[in-house]
């Protein structure tokens, strides 16, 4: 009774440990492809790293570029804006000694130019 007991317990001592090995062996394997797969998913996403990286290095200069072409109008604008009034000035001037000319030259008397000056 003893003998059949102590084979029994040895019996399923063995068939314990058989399963231990069966469910450490599928969680290894289970943790394996879940490593393989995290390992895909981290390779994917240092590619998208580098791309989005240089993407954003590409807007930069872009609007690095931007920024200055947006200064140099700014100038440009102020310079116009700033003469504006003196070229105005220069051309109604302009627009002035081509009427005197004109009425010049269909015969309208110089004298009476001058006296209007």
């Amino acid at each position: 009774a003893m003998e059949a007991e102590a084979i029994r317990s040895e019996e399923d001592a063995q068939k314990a440990y058989e399963d231990f090995v069966k469910e450490t062996n599928a969680s290894i394997e289970a943790k394996s492809k879940d490593i393989v797969e995290k390992s895909e998913q981290k390779a994917k996403a240092e590619v998208e790293l580098v791309e989005t990286k240089e993407s954003k290095e590409a807007v930069m200069l872009e609007l690095e570029q931007l920024s200055n072409y947006n200064a140099e109008l700014h100038q440009s604008c102020d310079f116009v804006v700033k003469n504006f009034d003196l070229r105005q000035t220069a051309r109604d001037e302009e627009v002035e000694a081509l009427r005197r000319a004109k009425a010049i030259l269909s015969g309208a008397k110089f004298e009476e130019f001058l006296q209007e000056s």
